[in-house]
């Protein structure tokens, strides 16, 4: 029975490891194509069946958060980062300021 050295059983280790890698990252791949709804909330509130049925055009809601407090950006509804109100060409932007660690939204979800 022929031994390898050290070196070639180093070198067969290192290619199983970037064979290994190559099917993880192909298979991410076919994951970066998957659409997800992103959504950022602004505020809530809370308002009975009679002022709902008030409101028109005009009306004025007041909600939760305070000018300046980070908005939560929630990924498929689930809180993944926070972030400021932006302005960008016209239209609203969000400049994120925190984001959530992947292993902690993982544990809250399941």
């Amino acid at each position: 029975m022929v031994r390898k050295s050290e070196k070639e059983a180093a070198l067969d280790q290192e290619t199983a490891a970037e064979i290994a890698l190559a099917k993880i990252i192909g298979e991410l791949d076919s994951l970066l194509d998957i659409p997800l709804t992103l959504s950022a909330e602004l505020g809530r509130t809370q308002m009975t069946v009679k002022e709902i049925m008030q409101l028109q055009v005009g009306s004025v809601l007041e909600l939760s958060k305070l000018v300046g407090e980070p908005m939560e950006i929630h990924i498929n509804d689930l809180l993944t980062a926070r972030g400021e109100t932006v302005v960008v060409n016209e239209r609203f932007g969000i400049r994120v300021t925190d984001v959530i660690d992947p292993l902690e939204i993982v544990r809250t979800s399941v």
